[in-house]
C-alpha cells in the first residue's frame, strides 16, 4: 500500500491519525511499534530516529510524515475525502488549529502525566503528587471551558473536523484518567464515539484498553 502508519493501538495521538484515515476509508498499511520490544524499537528507530509515533510513510510521494495533527492536515491535502478535517477559509481553519491545540496541549498531555503515574505506581516506582495535583487542576481548568463551548453537533459548528479528532482521545482518556466531564461534555464524548471512524478506532484499542485500564472503550 501507499501509505503506512507507524503506530500503537493505545497511543492517544495515534488515535487521532487512525480516526482521519478511517473516516475517508482511506487505504494504509499498519506497523505496530512495541517500544519496549528491542528489534520493534530499532526498526522505528530507524525510520524515525525521534521514537515518537504516529509517523505515516507515504511511499508514492516519498514522503515521511510525523506528528498527528500533521498528518491530518497531509491527508486532508494529499488524500481528500468526503469529510474535510480543515475548512477552507483561512479565518475558520485557524480556529479548527487552535481548537486541535487546545485538546492536545491542555487535555491530552496533562492526561498523560496522570496515566504515567499511575503506570509508576503498578510499578512499585515513586509516584509525584505535586504533578498529579497540577495536572488535575489543569485538565479540570480545560474541561471546565470545553463544557461551555461545546455545541449540540461538533466541537466547531455541525461539520466534524479535525477539532473533533483531537477532542475524542483526549476526552476518552481524561475521563479514564480525571473524571470531571460536564454533561454536556459526556454526551459530546457519546455522539464521537458512535462516529464509524471512532467506533472502528475504539474496536480494535479495546484488548488493550482491557488490560491497561480495565476499561470498556
Amino acid at each position: 500500500m501507499t501509505l503506512k502508519l507507524y503506530y500503537h493501538p493505545l497511543s492517544s495521538f495515534c488515535w487521532k491519525a487512525e480516526i482521519a484515515l478511517y473516516e475517508n476509508d482511506t487505504p494504509f498499511e499498519k506497523v505496530v511499534v512495541n517500544l519496549m520490544d528491542e528489534a520493534s524499537r530499532k526498526a522505528f528507530l530507524d525510520v524515525w530516529p525521534i521514537g515518537q509515533f504516529p509517523v505515516i510513510k507515504d511511499e508514492a510521494r516519498d514522503r515521511l510524515v510525523p506528528e498527528s495533527s500533521i498528518i491530518i492536515e497531509y491527508l486532508d491535502q494529499h488524500y481528500p475525502g468526503a469529510t474535510r478535517f480543515i475548512p477552507a477559509d483561512p479565518d475558520a481553519a485557524r480556529q479548527v488549529r487552535l481548537r486541535d491545540r487546545f485538546f492536545d496541549l491542555h487535555v491530552q498531555v496533562p492526561m498523560q502525566h496522570l496515566v504515567d503515574d499511575r503506570f509508576r505506581a503498578a510499578r512499585g516506582a515513586d509516584r509525584d503528587p505535586t504533578l498529579v495535583d497540577k495536572m488535575r487542576a489543569r485538565i479540570a481548568t480545560a474541561l471546565g471551558m470545553v463544557e461551555e463551548e461545546i455545541g449540540d453537533d461538533w466541537a466547531f459548528g455541525d461539520t466534524f473536523t479535525m477539532v473533533d479528532i483531537a477532542a475524542m482521545p483526549a476526552l476518552f482518556y481524561a475521563d479514564i484518567a480525571a473524571g470531571g466531564l460536564g454533561p454536556r461534555t459526556r454526551a459530546y464524548l457519546e455522539r464521537l464515539k458512535a462516529r464509524p471512524s471512532v467506533a472502528r478506532t475504539l474496536q480494535e484499542a479495546a484488548p488493550f484498553l482491557k488490560e491497561f485500564f480495565e476499561v470498556e472503550p
